[in-house]
């Protein structure tokens, strides 16, 4: 962003100390250094040119004229008019933001051109009065930041409701937002028809300042809302070990609304933990289980990506090691919460309200605060350890990895070989991948064979492994799966139709067979 230039007026020695200290404060100060760009008279070096030719262009190129006025009037150019009083004139021709700051508890005393001046001042602008040069800086301070806010460079409102500088209603995409109305009318009753304009839902859900979108708005709907709010992206990696080590196996950075980064990240950590499917002795589908339940990693990343600090440069980062998964976000618990009343009933207390009213109409959160006690009720049954919540240099999730539940859940008995869980008597495991395929496939396409029965509907095999995001299950599981031969089209001929289903070819056969010899070996 380009530097906001501030003129300081007067090259009378009477304010000398006045205008140092306004220079040394503004120049150290950590939010105005940000902004600003002060400038001197004394600050010029020695040039061919005529002073008042260097203060009047000054004038021409700032963006804020600061005003001295006090005893002295300051030497009069052939028409009567000093230096003060020129620049005072030329800035209000040229209509600069103008802040004046006149010396003294009154005029009196003072020279008569400068009486003058003062009322025509006092008849355009609200003056402010200083005896010392502290006062004078105090009465700054607060005209910058009424500046910055009213030109909305800082925000006073809460961030999501903020406007989201630079961006248009053109940023938001109409498809996302009418995607989201007929999900949250299933879900929660939404009450606005189908056919309500993209202003009226906005407008409902309060993401609008004065009809500009506000942060919430782009993080929901943005066609690009990374353009806007870089730091609003999630990282996600996968160890081997039990600590960060380099280079990092797995490592993506997912980018889009807040919805697609959630399923996103969900999606990336199921397929990476252990699988296991089941037998079909009791229906034509297998049962399936991973080692954690989604529901709880939904409920932690959602919480990360919904009550995060977006004003931190962090990012919410998912870390998946052999021993634990962790989901830390850049922010803290907003008061009265505390790390002990997570996990006791509590009442809800979002971070970023108008972000989480969308998120709880499609039904990613809830409202009542019930988040971290079901994510702990879900973990005792089914054997693991309570999540563990702490406070670092932000808010981190851990739950610890418990492998040979997955197995266990669906009616298998567990055994080890080489220290993984692997297929058993009453079904299989597909353990998590550590970049090792089976020839080439992929562990995401070993997962995709063992759920598809006959022939399968994307979004029915998307159900079966628990995965949400299109995009993703058709990168990771469904194009190297047809790729590798795996599986195929059964209208190969009309690949987008509506109809379209996939089944396991003769080659995916053959992998599930060897599979499933190779277990029974291991028996």
């Amino acid at each position: 962003m380009k530097p906001i230039r501030i003129f300081i007026s007067s090259v009378q020695q009477e304010f000398a100390e006045e205008r140092a200290a306004l220079r040394d404060y503004l120049r150290g100060d950590p939010l105005f250094r940000r902004f600003y760009d002060v400038f001197l008279f004394e600050d010029v070096p020695a040039i061919d040119r005529r002073a008042d030719e260097v203060y009047l262009q000054e004038i021409e190129r700032c963006d804020i004229y600061v005003g001295l006025f006090g005893e002295e009037y300051g030497n009069e150019d052939e028409k009567g008019y000093s230096p003060t009083h020129r620049e005072f004139d030329l800035a209000t021709r040229l209509e600069k933001h103008r802040l004046i700051f006149v010396k003294g508890a009154d005029d009196g005393g003072k020279a008569l051109k400068m009486q003058a001046l003062i009322k025509e001042v006092g008849d355009q602008v609200v003056r402010r009065r200083f005896v010392s040069a502290a006062e004078l800086v105090a009465a700054m301070y607060g005209s910058l930041v009424q500046y910055l806010d009213e030109h909305e460079l800082i925000r006073s409102a809460p961030f999501d409701a903020s406007f989201c500088r630079n961006a248009t209603m053109d940023d938001l995409d109409e498809e996302k937002i009418h995607t989201f109305l007929s999900r949250a009318r299933r879900a929660r009753g939404f009450p606005l028809p189908e056919e309500s304009t993209t202003m009226e839902v906005l407008t409902h859900l309060n993401l609008l300042d004065k009809e500009r979108p506000s942060n919430a708005a782009v993080l929901l709907f943005g066609r690009q809302p990374q353009r806007f709010l870089i730091s609003s992206e999630i990282k996600c990696a996968h160890f081997h070990g039990v600590e960060v080590t380099k280079p990092i196996p797995f490592y993506r950075i997912y980018k889009g609304t807040v919805f697609d980064l959630v399923d996103q990240a969900v999606d990336f950590v199921l397929s990476k933990i252990n699988l296991a499917v089941g037998t079909r002795t009791q229906s034509v589908q297998a049962p399936v289980a991973y080692e954690m339940p989604p529901e709880v990693i939904r409920e932690a990343i959602v919480n990360a990506v919904a009550h995060r600090d977006y004003t931190s440069n962090g990012s919410v980062q998912v870390m998946l090691f052999a021993d634990r998964l962790e989901v830390w976000n850049p922010g803290t618990l907003p008061p009265p919460l505390t790390l002990a009343k997570l996990r006791k009933p509590h009442g809800s207390v979002p971070w970023n309200p108008l972000l989480a009213e969308p998120l709880y109409l499609t039904r990613y959160i809830e409202r009542m605060g019930t988040g971290t006690g079901d994510m702990i009720k879900r973990c005792r049954d089914v054997g693991l350890d309570e999540p563990e919540f702490a406070l670092t240099d932000g808010f981190v999730v851990t739950i610890r990895r418990k492998p040979e539940l997955a197995f266990e859940a669906v009616g298998g008995i567990t055994g080890e070989v080489a220290g993984e869980v692997t297929g058993e008597v009453t079904g299989e495991v597909t353990g998590e991948v550590n970049g090792e395929v089976t020839g080439e496939v992929t562990g995401e396409v070993q997962r995709l064979l063992k759920v598809l029965v006959g022939e399968m509907k994307r979004t029915d095999i998307q159900e079966a492994l628990a995965l949400r995001n299109e995009n993703y299950f058709r990168e990771a599981y469904l194009i190297p799966a047809l790729t590798a031969g795996m599986i195929e089209m059964t209208i190969p001929d009309k690949p987008t139709s509506s109809k379209q289903k996939y089944r396991v070819t003769e080659k995916g056969h053959d992998l599930l067979t060897k599979q499933r010899n190779g277990a029974e070996d291991n028996e």
